[in-house]
């Protein structure tokens, strides 16, 4: 069968183009996608091609679907796995799939799955892996954000504190103790302070620090002061950019003791050098954010290596016990995930989307993949309301749901929007 996909064939060189798709094979499992949220990730495999450690060196004869946040139902099943799914079951996926030791993954590995596309044909391995998740809300955008969500979970699993005179490591933020995110209000940001506020081990204290008023008046009007206070957590957020003696200040509501756990959300030198200097004894340091500069560094400061046991963790990407954590969360209402999505818009726009990604501010942007639609922020809904009776329909869908995305406007733009 024909699927229109977006596929990428080099550097900087993606195409939105009608694919022909194999018939499923006994292993495989043939499945329509309807929602694909756009990663940073994403656009890094798009600026280095062949050069990404996930992306096949012949991609210019055999190009690879790109998207890897993405949900759908299923349309056909081969025979190995009738038993464990059907057609119309709707499913989440997990790309970090791991399989014999390989980085490969949909929406940066093969030539017929991934997100950016109508269609695709689920190889075996990664039902093998159990990475393809069965899903039940009924709004396929949760699943979309999902697998965004297991990557900043599994950044908090990820943290370790030590024990004094031992070797064995305590995994997992600081019950109760000292936490600061900094650079923390793009969409991933958002996410780790929704999951901090809401998760079952939280800390008492988070400071979530960034340098744009307008992200930080966004995501304190979502993630309240008094919302986190109800949870037990002291949430305070800093504009470093404003503050004078901003770092001595966050300092200082520690009474001088440091924080246990940092989490920077930016490759930029400075916020990670900073990071470390906030670190109290056996502070953790989790370089969240991937860079695209292989040759990027940062001082740490080794002397509070030695004699304060501060130590340094990266993360990139959830398993797949994670992305159940986040679907489980989301499904029980501990989680507004909207929170992470500003833009939504159609295949057509992909392409540009991806390539410019940096340059669009805002957080998440949620693509619907059988639809033509501009990219759209949900803030300029209102503006756009006199021009498009869609857009209309969303803004006041929107406004009964603080400016949240909803599956009441995804059903509507689903309803309503022009086929691709």
């Amino acid at each position: 069968m024909k699927t229109k996909a977006v596929r990428l064939y080099g550097v900087n060189d993606l195409r939105l183009e009608e694919v022909e798709l194999p018939e499923i094979k006994d292993d495989e499992i043939l499945a329509r996608i309807v929602s694909d949220s756009v990663c940073m990730s994403t656009y890094k495999a798009a600026q280095q091609g062949s050069g990404h450690k996930r992306v096949p060196n012949d991609i210019a004869e055999n190009p690879v679907m790109v998207g890897h946040e993405f949900c759908g139902e299923v349309v056909e099943v081969g025979a190995k796995w009738a038993d464990k799914f059907k057609p119309g079951q709707k499913f989440s996926i997990q790309p970090a799939i791991n399989y014999n030791g390989s980085l490969d993954a949909p929406g940066y590995s093969f030539k017929y799955i991934g997100g950016a596309s109508q269609y695709v044909v689920i190889p075996s391995c990664v039902m093998e892996m159990d990475c393809l998740l069965d899903y039940s809300n009924e709004a396929f955008f949760y699943g979309s954000v999902a697998e965004p969500m297991s990557c900043i979970i599994g950044t908090f699993h990820a943290m370790y504190h030590t024990t004094q005179g031992s070797y064995v490591h305590k995994m997992g933020i600081v019950e109760g103790g000292n936490m600061a995110i900094l650079a923390g209000v793009g969409p991933m940001g958002i996410g780790a302070i929704d999951y901090a506020i809401h998760c079952d081990r939280k800390p008492g204290l988070l400071v979530v620090t960034d340098i744009d008023s307008a992200r930080l008046e966004r995501a304190a009007s979502i993630y309240t002061v008094e919302e986190a206070a109800k949870n037990g957590v002291k949430l305070v957020y800093v504009n470093t950019a404003t503050m004078e003696n901003a770092e001595e200040y966050i300092m200082s509501l520690t009474d001088g003791k440091g924080y246990d756990d940092v989490m920077v959300f930016a490759p930029v030198r400075p916020v990670v050098e900073m990071g470390d200097r906030l670190l109290g004894k056996d502070g953790c340091l989790n370089f969240f954010a991937g860079p695209s500069n292989t040759a990027f560094s940062a001082e740490f400061n080794f002397y509070n290596v030695h004699y304060s046991s501060t130590h340094v963790v990266g993360t990139s990407g959830g398993n797949t016990d994670d992305m159940i954590e986040a679907l489980d969360m989301m499904g029980k209402g501990l989680l507004n995930t909207a929170s992470m999505i500003t833009h939504i818009g159609g295949l057509n726009c992909v392409v540009d989307t991806v390539l410019n990604l940096p340059k669009i501010p805002g957080g998440k942007k949620l693509i619907y993949t059988n639809i033509d639609f501009p990219l759209t922020a949900i803030a300029d809904l209102q503006q756009l309301a006199d021009k498009c009776d869609i857009c209309k329909g969303l803004y006041e869908i929107c406004s009964r749901h603080n400016m949240l995305w909803s599956e009441e406007a995804e059903k509507f733009l689903l309803a309503n929007a022009k086929a691709i």
